[in-house]
Parts: structure tokens; sequence; C-alpha cells
């Protein structure tokens, strides 16, 4: 199937359907544009880095990719303690902000979900992050009914999503699913594994060539209702 806007394409109708998390659900700029700021400080003070301070785009823009990637392009020449103690830094401020009421959903998805789950749709999430980031948002945003499933690299230890998407298809027993993602690791996963990609071209971050090879684009979260054809 060549890519296509959503109001030109119906696809299968899904078992389940595979959710990214930065930049698909959440506006993930909402909570790093404190965070990164507060990371690097810490770092200063701590005598980890003293490099100047990489622009905040550059790590929205490596977002999808797998945490250690991340600072290795971000911070080429810090140590690996650096690196490792960025990790903690950013999980740590990230929840901080969940709880303190910061980080905005897409429009739509909360009630886009729920509409889905309605329609007997099992639903899960496929981040390449932190397995206590991706429950925090889950949990703060009052998600948690809704979903039958949260994966992440970081809680099963996989080098890449399309490892990631393959456990929990074969896990749960899925055989008929969408990978719905903004980044060109989600296309990956998704082809890998046999599945139609959903690419989600509304995040203000990542090249539009991210999602060379989905099989349909969508604007708006809410037009995954549309796919369906119901």
């Amino acid at each position: 199937m060549t890519e296509q806007a959503a109001g030109n394409v119906r696809l299968e109708r899904p078992e389940a359907i595979l959710f990214d998390m930065d930049g698909t659900l959440l506006q993930t700029e909402t909570l790093l544009m404190e965070a990164h700021g507060r990371i690097f400080a810490a770092l200063r003070e701590e005598g980890l880095y003293a490099e100047p301070e990489p622009p905040v785009e550059a790590l929205l823009g490596c977002l999808g990719m797998l945490l250690e990637d991340i600072w290795l392009k971000l911070m080429p020449t810090a140590s690996e303690a650096a690196r490792e103690r960025a990790n903690e830094l950013l999980l740590q401020f990230e929840l901080e902000e969940l709880a303190a009421g910061k980080g905005v959903l897409y429009e739509g998805v909360t009630e886009t979900l729920a509409e889905l789950r309605a329609r007997g749709i099992r639903l899960f999430v496929a981040s390449n992050g932190l397995q206590p980031y991706v429950e925090g948002i889950v949990r703060h945003k009052r998600l948690e009914p809704l979903f039958d499933g949260l994966y992440t690299a970081g809680g099963r230890g996989t080098a890449t999503k399309a490892e990631l998407v393959r456990l929990l298809l074969a896990e749960h027993g899925v055989a008929r699913a969408w990978m719905v993602g903004d980044r060109s690791s989600d296309v990956d996963a998704g082809k890998r594994n046999g599945l139609p990609v959903v690419g989600c071209d509304y995040a203000d971050f990542g090249a539009s060539s991210e999602l060379d090879g989905a099989d349909v684009r969508i604007r708006r979260f809410g037009e995954l209702l549309e796919l369906l054809g119901e």
C-alpha cells in the first residue's frame, strides 16, 4: 500500500493498535523544555559535563531513539558516567514535571483511545523510553484503564523497537494490529512485523522523511477513527 492521507484509505480492522508515546500520544516538548536545562545544570554542578549545553531542539530531534543513543549523539565526548547520570536526571525531572501537572497529550488522544477501546480494539504502548516514564505518563494522564499493556525498551531490554513489537505481539497472541507512531523506528517496527503503519505527522519536531514508508499519515489523532471505516 502506498502512503496516503487518512481520508483516502481504509485499513483492515485490527485486533489491537500499538502506539508510540513521545510525539504520538504526548506533546513531549511540554515536558522537556524545562527538564532539558535542569539536566545540564545538574551535570555541570556535579562536575560531569563542561561542554556547551546542546539546544533542546537537538534533544527533541532524537526522540524515538534508544536513550543510550540519544546521549551519545548529544554528548559524544562525555563519559559513560555522565550519560548514565543524564538518564537518571531525565527520568527524575520528567516524573517531577508530570506530578506537577505538566505535560500535554495531543488533542483528542483520550477521547479517541476511549472510543477505540469501546469498539473492542486492544490498545498497547510500544516505546523506546524507560518503563517508569511511560507508566508515569499513563498514570498521571489517567489512561490506565484504556491500555492492555505498556511495553518499553527500558523495561524489556530490547535493542530495537522491532524486537519490542515482536515480543508484544507474541505475548498477547495478536495477529492483526496497526503500528502508530511518528518516527522511522515506528515505521521499521511495523514493517518488520508485517503491520500496517500509521504515521503521525503532527509533531513539531522530526523531519517529514521520518515517516517514509508509512501506509498512511494522519495530521490529527482523531483521524484514527476514520481509518476504521465503521
